[in-house]
């Protein structure tokens, strides 16, 4: 029986998705970005400083680099619109009142699938649920999943009514 060869370290999985300790890649970007969205939120930091200081601690390929980029931007130009969205699937949390690391991972993720539509909604509702449950509360992993779950079957609905 031949033996297996082990896996190539230098090549690249399909999709992109190499892993440093066990987080693939783009859950990564996701990570620097809401690392980012948090300060710029709390300390009112530039965004470009903000993002270089997180690039230099957390280095990322480019493909990755790039999302993490696109996510911050895309989110500071369209928080008006996501913050409206987020207030009107969560009535009962006022968006300033929410915790900060709900409030952004909502908003990376309204901004991802809703706005941009970068990434089909039940893949960007698990990645946010994930980030729920390295960097919030217990509460954040079914709060994050119950808002944006119905935010995605409105735009689910919205699509099959129009023609």
């Amino acid at each position: 029986m031949p033996r297996r060869r082990p896996p190539d370290p230098t090549r690249e999985p399909e999709g992109g998705s190499r892993e440093r300790e066990g987080i693939p890649l783009l859950r990564r970007a996701r990570m620097v970005a809401l690392q980012a969205l948090y300060e710029i939120d709390v300390a009112g930091h530039p965004p470009g400083e903000v993002l270089a200081a997180r690039f230099q601690a957390e280095p990322l390929p480019p493909e990755a680099r790039a999302l993490a980029q696109e996510l911050v931007t895309g989110v500071l130009a369209h928080r008006a619109e996501i913050d409206r969205m987020i207030q009107r699937y969560a009535p009962a949390w006022p968006v300033a009142q929410m915790a900060v690391i709900d409030r952004n991972i909502l908003r990376m993720a309204i901004f991802e699938f809703a706005i941009a539509r970068r990434t089909t909604p039940a893949v960007v509702i698990n990645e946010a649920v994930e980030l729920g449950k390295l960097f919030g509360s217990d509460s954040t992993p079914r709060f994050v999943n119950g808002v944006l779950g119905s935010i995605a079957e409105e735009l689910a609905g919205s699509a099959r009514e129009s023609p």
